[in-house]
């Protein structure tokens, strides 16, 4: 049950640890996915919530909800002024000498009839900027906090092929093909007027091995 994976709750939002291989969307050739399954999630609410972000279905960890409509546009605003703080932690397949730094690189849709469509690095495209700093150096492999200042889609899988020259282990469209993708929204932080802000932290899952002890 997804019930059983909240990582937080309160009248207003709820947090939910998102397993990996699960889509936030339903997806066009059907399946499970987080909208069939929003019932799970009522706690007690008439309406069910809704989720204010997206996470890809290979990335696990923090996906936040709002629990009524006053709450989804607040949360909304706090997406759009980019007040919300969003970390993830991904395995990147190189060693990595510098200790920190931003990614500043506009990313664009481009499709293909043999590829299908992937975002790529093009001085055209919407602007998008990650900050990162690295946490591990292991046989070869880089433990990488990443913090997105924009939310372009594959954001963080695309600045992390082109700025470290290898790109996530376990991506196969943009890293390197082979088990789960080792990326993980490990952190959320939501300011709210009035009271505490929301600050959700979620475990990195079993598969990231020894990884998980240096988070």
């Amino acid at each position: 049950m997804l019930s059983d994976r909240i990582l937080f709750i309160d009248a207003e939002a709820l947090v939910l640890d998102k397993p990996a291989g699960l889509p936030v969307d339903a997806p066009r050739r059907g399946g499970d996915s987080i909208a069939s399954r929003l019932d799970e999630l009522r706690c007690g609410f008439k309406r069910p919530p809704t989720p204010m972000h997206r996470l890809d279905t290979d990335t696990s960890g923090c996906l936040l909800f709002a629990r009524s409509p006053k709450a989804r546009a607040v949360f909304q605003r706090a997406f759009e002024t980019r007040a919300v703080e969003k970390y993830y932690v991904a395995v990147v397949g190189s060693e990595i000498a510098e200790p920190e730094g931003v990614i500043d690189m506009p990313l664009l849709k481009k499709s293909s009839a043999e590829a299908g469509w992937r975002m790529v690095a093009d001085q055209h495209g919407s602007p998008a900027t990650t900050h990162w700093r690295r946490l591990l150096v292991r046989d070869g492999s880089t433990l990488v906090e990443f913090r997105p200042v924009t939310g372009r889609t594959h954001q963080i899988r695309v600045h992390a092929r082109e700025a470290f020259g290898r790109g996530i282990i376990g991506d196969r469209v943009y890293g390197i093909p082979g088990g789960p993708m080792l990326l993980h929204a490990s952190r959320l932080v939501i300011p709210r007027e009035g009271k505490p802000a929301i600050d959700v932290t979620a475990p990195l899952p079993d598969y990231f091995g020894e990884w998980r002890n240096a988070a």
